[in-house]
């Protein structure tokens, strides 16, 4: 297997594992991950946790953190072959203990060698978002939604899409409640584009949408499925409306009332490279929706 596509196999098994709560945010089953770790035993998956949480309790670094945080541990039904339910044990995994888990499995083992260089990444990519000014998080999240778009579109001609812009508009109706054109009116953006001109918060609200919406769409084409054009433009326009109603319900600034920023990115873009100031590792190039 090529390196981009095992980068890809990685990706994908990780990331479509991964859920995430309005409350407790990200996690992943630690049942589900015994499966993509290639454990058939969970006696030996679970063995493997305890060892993970031991590394936990023994790092100098979380001993301000709680380990039920991290490893909350659930019971949950599951069916039984009479058609009955019967109660199972199960952890809600933060990226972290993830890489915990990871980082104490066999390197040896395929599927643990692919967890470790993803949790590994991704535990790696959080600190540096943590650490970065508000101008940086900016700019990382206009990168993060130029590739994360590009691939959405992607996915979307994989399913029939064919009308770019009624797509791209779809996402925009959904999550504003308003057209691109719009929103730049509204917003008196005059010639520049939209996220251009948009804040982290706003930028953060967009990439959700884009990430969920391909998802949703790479898995048709996962299932051997092409919804077609239409499907494809309506998946787009629910999911931004589902982020909608999950930012009007948490009583957050609706993204058509958040004030654009007085520096197009491309500009802040220049200023921090003259500044030599790093990105956490973020792919640079062009600034495109």
């Amino acid at each position: 297997m090529g390196e981009n596509n095992l980068q890809l196999s990685n990706n994908n098994i990780f990331s479509n594992i991964r859920h995430l709560d309005e409350e407790i945010g990200e996690y992943w089953s630690a049942r589900e991950l015994q499966d993509s770790l290639g454990y058939s035993s969970w006696q030996k998956f679970e063995a493997l946790i305890e060892k993970a949480k031991q590394s936990f309790t023994t790092s100098k670094a979380t001993h301000s953190y709680n380990i039920n945080d991290h490893f909350n541990q659930v019971v949950k039904m599951v069916p039984t072959g009479s058609g009955a339910e019967r109660p199972v044990k199960d952890y809600l995994l933060s990226r972290y203990a993830c890489y915990l888990i990871a980082q104490n499995g066999d390197p040896k083992k395929g599927p643990i060698a692919l967890a470790q260089s993803y949790f590994n990444v991704q535990t790696l990519r959080q600190e540096a978002l943590e650490r970065m000014t508000d101008e940086e998080r900016r700019l990382y999240t206009r990168y993060r939604v130029t590739d994360e778009n590009k691939q959405l579109f992607k996915t979307a001609k994989a399913n029939g899409v064919k009308d770019f812009a009624e797509f791209n508009d779809a996402g925009y109706l959904g999550l504003y409640g308003m057209r691109n054109k719009e929103i730049v009116e509204k917003k008196h953006l005059g010639k520049d584009k939209l996220l251009d001109r948009a804040g982290s918060t706003e930028l953060a609200a967009n990439l959700f949408r884009i990430t969920q919406t391909k998802d949703k769409l790479q898995k048709e084409v996962d299932d051997g499925k092409s919804i077609g054009e239409k499907a494809a433009t309506n998946t787009h326009f629910s999911i931004g409306r589902k982020v909608r109603k999950t930012i009007e319900e948490i009583g957050g600034t609706m993204p058509e009332d958040l004030p654009p920023e007085d520096e197009h990115i491309k500009s802040l873009e220049k200023r921090l490279h003259q500044n030599n100031q790093p990105l956490g590792g973020a792919s640079q190039g062009m600034l495109d929706e």
